[in-house]
């Protein structure tokens, strides 16, 4: 049974399954599923209030519609609202970096910016095969905090600095073979949770969090120490340049950008 407030205008659906073994968040503003303060708020409350519960044995984040999400909103990357953004959304994804209980993230469509740096930050990753995965955010004159701390965890810092550099989105198989998801399905919430059932669910709770902890002893305080820096780096630095205003203005203005290298 759903748990929580549910109705119209809540950003994220939030319930107990397979006999509160399994806590399902779901961002629910399709298409976009925008992490704009709101949705991020929803999803740092309920793994805050839920994570705790002895028997649960995993996370799973997915999202209504088509689409993962398109990222963060592009209006509050804005100089007056930008250091509040930052702040509220990688306390999330640490949140989630953290978690001692595994934090299973399921991708459909696009997976961009603020969205693939939530599901970056889980422990299992599955993507539909026709899922789309990328950090767009250089073609707009910002770079991706939590992901520059993430992904070369993840993939390594060739493939980081690939993906961090070129703004490109790759596809599920490519995102399979650099080690960025771990695997790809034509249902991929069948196969989450398929894996959940033969993997997860017949452990003991109080011994996988132990495991979940032990896999990133030492990687969640490093992760945290160089994101703070990053994040600093955002504020102090980047936002400071012409051109980080100039792209932001220019996206939201539905335009091409105009360079000043400046």
């Amino acid at each position: 049974h759903p748990e929580g407030e549910i109705g119209m205008s809540a950003p994220v659906k939030i319930w107990f399954e397979k006999e509160g073994r399994l806590l399902r968040l779901r961002l629910d503003r399709p298409k976009a599923n925008i992490l704009d303060a709101a949705m991020n708020a929803a999803l740092e409350e309920a793994l805050t209030k839920h994570r705790g519960a002895s028997e649960l044995r995993a996370i799973m984040i997915d999202a209504a519609g088509g689409h993962f999400s398109f990222g963060a909103s592009i209006e509050e990357h804005m100089p007056d609202q930008c250091a509040a953004m930052l702040a509220g959304f990688h306390r999330l994804v640490l949140k989630v970096f953290g978690s001692d209980t595994p934090v299973i993230a399921v991708v459909r469509g696009q997976c961009l910016g603020g969205g693939l740096e939530l599901v970056s930050a889980a422990h299992l990753i599955f993507a539909g095969a026709d899922a789309k995965l990328g950090q767009p955010e250089i073609q707009i004159g910002v770079f991706a905090p939590a992901a520059s701390c993430l992904l070369p965890e993840r993939v390594g810092l060739a493939a980081a600095e690939d993906l961090l550099l070129s703004g490109r989105s790759i596809g599920a198989e490519e995102a399979l073979r650099i080690g960025l998801v771990t695997a790809v399905a034509d249902d991929p919430e069948a196969e989450a949770l398929a894996y959940f059932d033969k993997h997860l669910a017949p452990k003991s709770a109080k011994s996988l969090r132990y495991a979940t902890r032990a896999a990133r002893e030492g990687l969640v305080d490093r992760v945290a120490n160089k994101l703070a820096a990053i994040e600093k780096l955002y504020l102090d630095e980047l936002m400071t340049t012409s051109d980080a205003l100039e792209g932001l203005t220019a996206f939201i203005e539905k335009r091409p950008a105009r360079w000043k290298d400046a």
